[in-house]
């Protein structure tokens, strides 16, 4: 394994049979709020929500860092920590272009670039040494031109799948550069805890600490058939990433006709209001992954499968294109109400006439501006984080 000091080309590429990059940029946020604002260099500065709306964190640079200052927290408590906390509003429109200019560097190496976020992307080189040099080379060129043109810091970690590319770009943060050769992967997960694996979240985390289980080289010791009995089918996705193991490859962005998200219930529903609490659980999801592709959509579709597998969808159009979860979860909740006689087995949101550039309203309604703001700074987070990073208050009112 090599670390920030640079790697050896010449032996380790050789051992690296799919040469997996991931890079993800260093406190990307508030690293970008410093670069445009140079009197913010070398001070605590953090991006995310007032304390006094009960704001969160979404991003926090490495001053701020420093005195306990981290992602998810809430802004109040950030303030605490750091009384001179530089607290500044999200900007997600500046973030997706500085986005868009990263990803057009990861582009000039390779087509296979999978972006994970707006500050992290996955991209397979493999049969692109011919033109730029093994995945080493590769790496600290991209490394070296996001720092040269765009003037920001970027981590990379370089492996023989996603997994442990992922885990090697956050192992010596900020500027950092890991490469971890095939022959030595079980040295690099053994120490590393469980909390680090994908998709170990705190519930399957504080399970694995009362099986006595801290680190990945604790976990590999635990036989296949005790992990599928305590985590059914995740159990066997443990038992392979703590050895190394992950079959999934990289996959560039496709542009869809339509976004949607359904759950089939396990069994018949018929309270209203489950249903309708269910439906903003899936506006929410759907409103998040329409922000995340940067588009919006103007009709929502409303589908419902009853008990003797007869299919309702019905659809609505919007008064204007939106990518927010209140205008998606009315339009749905409306079609709930006209068109749905419970019990009710599936039920589901589709939104689609996706468009990528919506004109602005001259009289932006006042709500739904307030709504806008108050998803940036969570959006930025679930980005990062992952879905469960927080709860959103809404989703357990309405």
């Amino acid at each position: 394994m090599t670390g920030p000091q640079g790697p050896n080309p010449s032996k380790q590429s050789e051992r690296i049979t799919m040469p997996i990059i991931h890079v993800d940029m260093d406190a990307f946020f508030a690293s970008v709020e410093q670069r445009d604002n140079p009197s913010l260099l070398g001070k605590p500065v953090a991006v995310g929500g007032s304390p006094g709306e009960r704001g969160v964190i979404a991003a926090a640079s490495y001053e701020a860092r420093r005195y306990g200052v981290k992602s998810a927290m809430p802004s109040a408590r950030a303030k605490q920590l750091c009384p001179h906390l530089i607290l500044i509003p999200p900007d997600h429109h500046k973030y997706r272009e500085v986005s868009n200019q990263i990803m057009q560097i990861f582009l000039s190496f390779t087509p296979l670039v999978e972006p994970i976020s707006l500050d992290e992307a996955f991209l397979d080189v493999q049969g692109c040494e011919k033109l730029f040099g093994p995945a080493e080379v590769i790496g600290h060129r991209i490394q070296q031109r996001i720092e040269n043109e765009l003037s920001l810091t970027a981590s990379v970690g370089i492996g023989p799948n996603k997994f442990i590319a992922k885990l090697a770009s956050a192992y010596n943060k900020p500027r950092g550069f890991t490469v971890v050769p095939e022959n030595e992967v079980m040295a690099f997960l053994s120490p590393l805890p469980v909390e680090k694996m994908w998709g170990t979240g705190a519930r399957t985390a504080d399970k694995l600490h009362r099986m006595g289980i801290k680190t990945i080289g604790d976990l590999r010791r635990v036989p296949l058939q005790v992990l599928e009995r305590t985590f059914s089918k995740y159990g066997s996705i443990l038992y392979n990433l703590s050895r190394g193991i992950d079959d999934r490859v990289v996959e560039p962005h496709r542009e869809a006709k339509s976004i949607g998200k359904e759950v089939t219930f396990a069994s018949d529903i018929w309270d209203m209001e489950e249903l309708r609490r269910t439906l903003r659980e899936l506006a929410e999801k759907v409103g998040r992954r329409l922000r995340r592709g940067g588009v919006k959509c103007s009709a929502v579709t409303l589908k419902i499968k009853y008990p003797d597998r007869r299919l309702v969808a019905r659809v609505t159009s919007l008064p204007e294109p939106t990518d927010l979860t209140g205008p998606i979860f009315e339009a749905a909740e409306s079609l709930l109400h006209r068109h749905c006689t419970p019990p009710v087995r599936l039920i589901g949101i589709t939104c689609s006439k996706l468009t990528r550039y919506a004109p602005l309203s001259l009289f932006p309604d006042r709500k739904l501006v307030k709504e806008a703001q108050a998803t940036e700074a969570l959006d930025l987070l679930k980005d990062k984080y992952g879905e469960d990073v927080v709860q959103v208050a809404s989703l357990l009112k309405k």
